[in-house]
């Protein structure tokens, strides 16, 4: 666990702009038509159209994507009523979550009032800036009464996220913990240690999801909540005990199946805890210091099913996983209320997305080498990123399903891929390029099946629709890999080229590599045993068409790579040499950089080749190539060396091809700066054209420059690299490549053959 110091708590967040959220705007502000259309006059069409229809502020505004969170500082995280401006940070932190968790913008709102009717007031006078409310560290009974009247009298989702979100998320985890146990919700005893909003609500939601209010016993600040005692509120009295038999939390634990603690550190004791029933299930979530240490209640019942609040042990209750979604869903539908269909639906979907294969950016965050739903993982961690496609889309649907969405969601495929791209995972231009080689996926072999992130990328390829896997490598070790990743090989074919079966392939193969390199020095014999080596046999196999793409790169130098490549594959006539590209996908647009991987120190003719193989790669991208060839120098400052080399280049290309947009030698920043170029370098072939290809002068120079932007670009997407050059689609992958980043290459490579195909044919 990561020790947090005062001072370096205060440090955070005292450091740069004041607080921790700022506001940017979402529509172009750069000319005075721009602000004309922002505010004055343009600004007064909209107001009319909200006048005549006040739904069309959601279509008009950020009312449908604008939550508040709202305290008056009366039960803050732990600190209790320390009063509305100091509970602000918390408030703010709140806002982050909703940011970069599910894309939802908040404002942080203090006010500061205990009484609740004119805490009430004060919220319902400002709720129409918001599409949603979240109500904060409001202490109880008082957040009970508020909850109910401003859900009664608003018309947008109002949610207490200290009542309800603890309930959604442990709920979720106690039908999953009860699941490991193979217990029966309807018939294990529960023990809720905890009278307060979280305490309550958990309850309620435990018994919608089937626990018997006569199997739980509730305890407060004064023991068991029986129904004889005479101090009890509304809320309490809701869940007294008719047992006569329990008085305190050793007597009501003993033979218990579950507890749940709300209330405050260091109250459950071991002995209490060897009491409990087979697999106790305990939830000690009291903040900051838990009902009992997760240490001590493994050393009193190893087989104890333990979650608390912190993140430093397994199976974390954390709100983080279901408020931002809830709301996500809820804005999209521009939802009147949340009700309980929704959290009911939240619930659900968070339960079942534990039980799914985890994604490799999960395993990499906690570094483990992965998750499997069990004792130790029956909760989604908070940077799982399917929370925002899962629990959205389930909450959306639900809203419509109960009635009260007023956005109805037609195309949940477009809404899902919505979803994705708002949060960076996925952008339109990934999504198309999987969507293009869905319409006819191909035979694509991965040479280094053993590898978890090359199998893990195989598999959802062929989820996604995209290739029919051949995997290479040990069959034995293959299956046990899938098996402790748990993936799905069904569909899937494995090869072992070194087995018995494979020898009159490897044969057939070794023939016609050896009738192809026996001027080349190479022996039939030789031949047979390059068919042992994955990349030779693999090769072949696209070679002799028995698949018709490749992926490798991971395990093997690339240096051996391209040479096998070469022998095996050839580089496609009229070009003498194949390279690489990354395609790196910013705000700006797309941009194509090569050589990334192939050429170290390119000859001029290697130059002209990669320049002439980037031209087609953007086009086969469905780009008009505007290449800028990069050097340290503009257009012959400089008459030695790359920067001279790259001229020559540039003069015969432009002289053989008068059609292509094309020029250099150029420093990148002019390339990439369209106006300062054309106002410097009037005479460019690229005056007028925003370039989109950089060429640069060595591998160097391409590879640092593509792998810096990606370390920098936080909000880009590198895809690549992209093979180009080669007679068939053989591609390669980074060494650090993740499953996803395989996918994409996949997808490029079906694409490729796709092409291919038709070349062949016409």
């Amino acid at each position: 666990m990561v020790k947090v110091t005062k001072e370096a708590a205060l440090a955070y967040h005292a450091q740069g702009k004041p607080g921790k959220i700022e506001v940017v705007p979402t529509k172009p502000y750069s000319t005075q038509t721009d602000l004309s259309l922002a505010y004055s006059p343009g600004v007064a069409e909209p107001c009319l159209e909200i006048q005549k229809n006040p739904d069309d502020a959601y279509r008009y505004t950020n009312k449908g994507n604008l939550v508040a969170v709202i305290s008056n500082g009366t039960a803050v995280l732990g600190l209790g009523d320390i009063g509305a401006v100091s509970g602000k940070p918390v408030m703010e932190g709140k806002s982050l979550l909703f940011k970069i968790y599910a894309g939802v913008d908040a404002f942080d709102i203090e006010v500061d009032e205990k009484d609740p009717e004119r805490f009430i007031q004060a919220v319902k006078a400002i709720a129409p800036t918001f599409g949603g409310i979240n109500l904060e560290d409001i202490k109880a009974p008082e957040c009970f009464e508020i909850e109910r009247r401003l859900k009664e009298e608003l018309d947008i989702p109002v949610m207490h996220d200290d009542q309800h979100g603890t309930a959604i998320i442990s709920c979720a985890g106690l039908i999953n913990a009860l699941d490991v146990a193979g217990k029966d919700i309807s018939r294990v005893r529960i023990v809720i240690n905890g009278a307060g909003a979280a305490a309550i609500s958990c309850t309620r939601l435990y018994c919608a999801f089937g626990a018997k209010k006569e199997n739980i016993v509730m305890l407060d600040s004064k023991g068991v909540i029986r129904a004889d005692r005479t101090d009890l509120n509304a809320q309490k009295r809701e869940f007294a005990t008719s047992r006569t038999d329990v008085t305190t939390l050793a007597e009501a634990v003993n033979g218990a199946d579950v507890f749940v603690g709300l209330s405050k550190g260091n109250i459950l004791s071991q002995d209490m805890v060897r009491s409990m029933a087979d697999q106790p299930i305990i939830f000690a979530l009291a903040n900051p210091v838990p009902e009992i240490t997760y240490e001590a209640a493994k050393e009193a019942r190893p087989d104890v099913l333990m979650s608390t609040g912190r993140t430093d042990y397994p199976n974390q209750i954390n709100n983080v996983i279901g408020f931002p979604y809830i709301f996500r869903g809820a804005l999209d539908t521009a939802a009147s209320a949340i009700n309980e269909e929704m959290k009911l639906a939240a619930v659900q979907a968070i339960a079942d997305l534990a039980k799914r294969p985890v994604p490799d950016i999960v395993n990499r965050a906690y570094n483990v080498r992965h998750f499997t739903f069990g004792p130790e993982y029956f909760i989604p961690k908070p940077v799982d990123p399917r929370l925002v496609t899962e629990v959205s889309m389930a909450v959306a649907r639900a809203a419509m399903e109960s009635g009260v969405a007023r956005k109805p969601i037609t195309d949940w495929k477009a809404y899902r891929q919505q979803l994705r791209q708002l949060m960076g995972q996925e952008t339109k231009f990934a999504q198309n390029l999987i969507d293009t080689a869905r319409t006819n996926p191909r035979r694509v072999v991965f040479a280094e099946g053993t590898h978890p992130n090359v199998l893990e990328g195989a598999i959802r390829a062929k989820e996604e629709g995209i290739c029919h896997p051949i995997i290479l490598g040990n069959v034995a070790k293959i299956r046990q890999l899938a098996d402790d990743l748990n993936l799905n090989l069904d569909g899937c074919e494995i090869i072992d080229m070194r087995e018995p079966q494979h020898v009159a392939q490897r044969q057939r193969y070794a023939q016609a590599f050896a009738d192809r390199m026996q001027r080349n020095g190479y022996s039939l014999q030789e031949a047979i045993d390059k068919m042992y080596e994955r990349n030779y046999f693999g090769m072949m196999m696209v070679e002799m068409g028995d698949a018709e793409a490749l992926i490798t790169g991971i395990y093997t130098k690339y240096s051996n790579t391209i040479k096998v490549a070469k022998e095996v594959i050839g580089v496609r006539a009229p070009y003498h040499h194949f390279g690489t590209m990354h395609v790196v996908n910013t705000k700006k647009g797309i941009l194509f950089v090569a050589d990334t991987l192939i050429n170290r120190h390119p000859s001029k003719e290697a130059l002209r080749d990669i320049a002439l193989l980037s031209a087609s790669a953007a086009r086969f991208f469905n780009r008009t190539p505007a290449i800028a060839m990069i050097s340290y120098s503009n257009f012959g400052t400089d008459s030695e060396g790359s920067a001279a080399q790259m001229a020559q280049v540039v003069a015969e290309l432009q002289a053989e091809h008068p059609d292509l947009a094309i020029d250099g030698e150029m420093q990148v920043n002019f390339a990439l700066d369209r106006e300062a170029r054309d106002e410097k370098y009037p005479f460019t072939r690229l005056k007028g054209l925003d370039v989109n290809t950089l060429v640069f002068p060595n591998l160097s120079a391409a590879n640092s420059s593509y792998k810096m932007i990606k370390s920098l670009a936080d909000d880009g997407e590198v895809i690549g690299p992209i093979q180009m050059g080669l007679n068939k689609p053989i591609h390669f992958t980074d060494f650090d490549a993740s499953p996803r980043d395989i996918v994409n290459i996949v997808a490029i490579a079906v694409i490729d053959a796709l092409v291919l195909k038709h070349k062949q044919q016409a």
